[in-house]
């Protein structure tokens, strides 16, 4: 557990905080999402939970140790992923991962199979023998993920870690968080990927220029915003546009009907298939939703702006 308490990050005296007064929980057992726009003050935040830098003020505890006053015992349980790993481009990784480990008292035959699971379970092990250099951007962000939980920590952060990886390596990730979340540990993910953020987070915060400006709970994210109602006709023509003008706005894509702005309420939306249907019309799909994630995002971070 990560918790963050009204932390404030300032680098220059003339800037704007990068941080500013913030205050988030990571929970064990939980994912949490963290998204905003570039300068939002995500990285900074991570970097701040994971001790790389220290805030301005507030403080950040993890699993009870302050990150400042104990930064040893705080640090050592916390995973951190960089968007943009860093190594030693002449180290090969298992000589690399056994210097690591010895920051956590890993050694010997211990060391030795602990490095060699980990390196198996990000898909390394066919390339052992290649130096870090010689890797793709992938197989460094596979390398840093092995490495940053090499000392088993109880958080593990992931910053932009799906940024450029391939589907297969989307997909990598994804499972490995879930594994982590089901072993009763926290996981931060922060990425401009929306979409992948609403597929896995238990929790969604939303930062802007610093500050926190919404946490959206699981069961809140598949009924953000107003309702849009997607829905599939097998004989559309335009009159259907029409009889949909008596419940909203409505558009059609090529392949699906899309109503929006509805002058309905929820209560109501249940017998609209009912009626259309009366008019001649064979729906297939009528599925309402609220707004994607992304969608909602934009909205409200437009509006704060």
């Amino acid at each position: 557990m990560i918790n963050i308490e009204s932390v404030t990050k300032v680098y220059t005296p003339k800037s704007p905080p990068a941080v500013d007064s913030l205050n988030l929980e990571m929970k064990d057992g939980e994912i949490l999402g963290l998204v905003g726009l570039n300068g939002a003050g995500k990285t900074s935040t991570i970097r701040m939970s994971a001790g790389i830098i220290l805030p301005t003020s507030g403080r950040v505890l993890v699993d009870g140790h302050d990150m400042v006053k104990d930064k040893i015992k705080a640090a050592a349980q916390v995973g951190w992923i960089p968007e943009f790993p860093n190594f030693e481009p002449n180290a090969k990784p298992v000589q690399l991962m056994k210097y690591y480990a010895g920051f956590y008292g890993l050694n010997g035959k211990e060391a030795d199979e602990r490095i060699e699971h980990l390196l198996s379970i990000v898909g390394l092990e066919a390339h052992l023998d290649k130096k870090l250099r010689d890797y793709s951007q992938g197989m460094k962000k596979r390398f840093a993920i092995a490495e940053s939980i090499i000392g088993n920590p109880q958080n593990v952060l992931f910053d932009e870690t799906l940024n450029g990886l391939d589907p297969e390596g989307v997909v990598f990730v994804r499972n490995l968080m879930f594994g982590i979340k089901k072993e009763g540990k926290s996981v931060l993910l922060s990425s401009h990927i929306l979409s992948e953020v609403e597929d896995v987070a238990d929790r969604v915060a939303i930062i802007n220029h610093g500050k926190l400006v919404k946490v959206l709970k699981r069961n809140e994210l598949h009924s953000l915003g107003n309702t849009v109602i997607k829905m599939v006709v097998d004989n559309y023509d335009e009159q259907f546009l029409k009889i949909l003008k008596d419940y909203g706005e409505s558009r059609f894509d090529g392949h699906f009907v899309f109503l929006s702005d509805l002058n309905v309420p929820d209560s109501e939306i249940p017998s609209i298939p009912d009626s259309i249907i009366k008019s001649g019309y064979r729906i297939r799909e009528f599925m309402p939703m609220g707004e994607t994630l992304e969608e909602y995002f934009f909205k409200l971070i437009g509006e704060k702006n």
